[in-house]
């Protein structure tokens, strides 16, 4: 993904913790903070050492930018989204994180039909 299109410095995580909704399934944990003036989404993840040694959650993390990019065009634009993987994510595929990613969004209506 592209550098602008991350959220890379603690103070915007906090800042989504703090004043965005939240919406989570099993695996995933959504924090959806709606900028003024930002006409594109921002994606930030988290996964924590929980889950795994480093290539488990490397892999979790490829799996869940190749579902952002898959999703690109059905997620509402301006705003940052900070996706939080649980520990029963580590024994998934990618057809089943992408299945479940879009289950969280849809619950968290930021979807697009």
């Amino acid at each position: 993904m592209k550098r602008e299109l991350r959220v890379k410095k603690n103070k915007e995580f906090q800042a989504a913790f703090q004043h965005g909704r939240s919406f989570a399934n099993r695996q995933f944990v959504v924090y959806a903070l709606t900028k003024e003036g930002q006409d594109f989404f921002r994606i930030g993840l988290s996964v924590s050492k929980k889950i795994g040694n480093a290539v488990m959650r490397n892999q979790i993390k490829r799996y869940l930018r190749q579902s952002i990019l898959e999703l690109n065009g059905q997620l509402a634009p301006g705003n940052d989204y900070i996706i939080i993987a649980r520990k029963p994510a580590a024994e998934m595929d990618f057809f089943e994180v992408k299945k479940s990613l879009t289950h969280v969004l849809k619950v968290g209506k930021v979807l697009k039909k």
